[in-house]
């Protein structure tokens, strides 16, 4: 040992350039590796799937439902309405969980929904009637729907309702509140009520009079699609989809029967609100993912979604069955003096949008997420480049400015990521781990390998 420090430091570097670029800032000798984590899960199974006749004509109808699908805005409704959800029910993101298992930030925004519903006069009630069960809870993603972060959403929230004019499936998502001190990050103060009652009183309303008298829905796909021609990636970055959306939707809102006041509040607050898209690209994605669904002997995943607690995935040839591990606390920046010890492991349904293959899949489209996430422009364009190597195939819908205008790698295929070993890689905001906090950072992270394991395994059990 004594030998190995005598002399200067000789690095061999595997991984994101930005480890090399800081030893040899620091006069190191670094020597750079093309290294990647060895492949997973049984070899037989990995053999059973890649020798299975089914596979290619699967996954090839899988990705043409995927790139076939529409997604264009018909309407805005109240949850109770368009979910039939019943009353003391509430939507949450990720696979199936209870109130035992849930992470602060669902907490949070369990908790606030109860109070927001008036189901609950105080804090401690809410914690009671939950750990009780007397509130049901069940995942959106059983409804159709999609919800960011926690994903909380009780009868009386208004929601995006979306349609595939192509293939005629639905998905809906409720309305983005903002960053911040909000019930998706686990937030339930008075402040966070008092905006939650202006949305279901003014915002909603006025939004679902505006949809309606559109002559021409809004095609939501068209406006991701220009996103990523603007610098956006569709998930943590919506300047310009958000930006579109408030273009394309003001004549109508300003046409409105309502009070002015009301016009003004609603303009003002899509205009101040960064990730107003984001809750309009959810279930467009969700649209598309949900046309692959049930198609025997895909290997296609088709849901990538978190609790907080648990991440799971879903497949096109494995239907509704979820396969889980434990959620992965991301890697990023922090806001203000919060730091990793308060952010939550992962959560949220938004991981549909890499699923679909933009987000943290589509990153070189959006060189400035970096300064959200962290990270460098070099990450951000290799990462794309990766995630090609997972992919079944290429959106030329979503196309890459940078890359020559190629399309977003599409269709994570659960046969690439085990041969590989590299995982999708999403990025996301961060919640903090104790209920009722809020937003403390945007980062970085993956899945755990054991969804893909446990998908490898089920779906080669259903070729033998």
């Amino acid at each position: 040992m004594n030998q190995l420090l005598a002399g200067p430091p000789a690095v061999v570097a595997a991984g994101v350039d930005v480890f090399s670029d800081a030893l040899r800032a620091q006069g190191a000798e670094v020597s750079d590796v093309d290294w990647r984590p060895p492949g997973f899960g049984d070899p037989a199974d990995l053999a059973a799937l890649v020798l299975d006749p089914r596979r290619a004509a699967a996954n090839r109808t899988a990705v043409e439902r995927v790139l076939a699908a529409g997604s264009v805005l018909t309407d805005v409704r109240p949850a109770r309405e368009v979910l039939g959800l019943a009353d003391r029910t509430i939507l949450h993101a990720g696979p199936p969980i209870t109130w035992a298992d849930a992470s602060g930030p669902l907490r949070g925004g369990l908790i606030g929904c109860c109070l927001f519903e008036g189901w609950a006069s105080s804090v401690e009630e809410a914690e009671r009637i939950l750990a009780a069960g007397e509130i049901t809870l069940e995942p959106c993603h059983h409804h159709s729907a999609v919800g960011p972060m926690a994903g909380v959403t009780s009868p009386s929230m208004w929601m995006w309702c979306l349609e595939d004019p192509v293939q005629g499936g639905k998905a809906y998502c409720n309305l983005n509140e903002g960053l911040g001190k909000v019930l998706r990050m686990g937030a339930f103060n008075e402040e966070v009520l008092t905006r939650l009652a202006w949305m279901r009183d003014v915002l909603g309303p006025v939004l679902a009079a505006a949809v309606r008298s559109m002559s021409d829905p809004l095609d939501v796909k068209a406006v991701l699609a220009q996103m990523l021609q603007m610098g956006d990636e569709g998930h943590n970055r919506n300047r310009a989809g958000s930006l579109m959306a408030l273009r394309e939707l003001s004549p109508a809102i300003v046409a409105v029967d309502a009070p002015s006041s009301d016009i003004a509040a609603v303009l003002r607050f899509i205009g101040g609100n960064e990730h107003f898209f984001l809750n309009l690209g959810m279930p467009t994605a969700k649209l598309a993912m949900d046309a692959a669904r049930d198609v025997p002997g895909s290997t296609m995943v088709t849901v990538m979604a978190r609790n907080g607690t648990e991440f799971g995935i879903q497949t096109a040839g494995t239907g509704d069955r979820w396969f889980t591990g434990p959620a992965q606390t991301p890697v990023g920046l922090f806001l203000g003096d919060y730091g990793p010890d308060d952010a939550n492991p992962d959560i949220g349904d938004s991981a549909i949008m890499e699923t679909y293959g933009v987000g943290g899949f589509s990153m070189a489209a959006a060189p400035a997420i970096v300064r959200f996430v962290g990270g460098t422009v070099p990450d951000a364009l290799a990462t794309t480049e990766r995630m090609y190597q997972l992919t079944l195939a290429e959106n030329p819908a979503m196309a890459i400015p940078i890359l020559g205008f190629r399309g977003s790698p599409t269709g994570i295929d659960v046969v690439s990521v085990a041969r590989t070993g590299w995982l999708p890689q999403i990025n996301t905001g961060m919640a903090g781990r104790v209920a009722g906090t809020g937003q403390v950072g945007a980062g970085l992270v993956q899945p755990p390998r054991e969804c893909f394991e446990q998908a490898l395994a089920a779906l080669a059990a259903a070729t033998r």
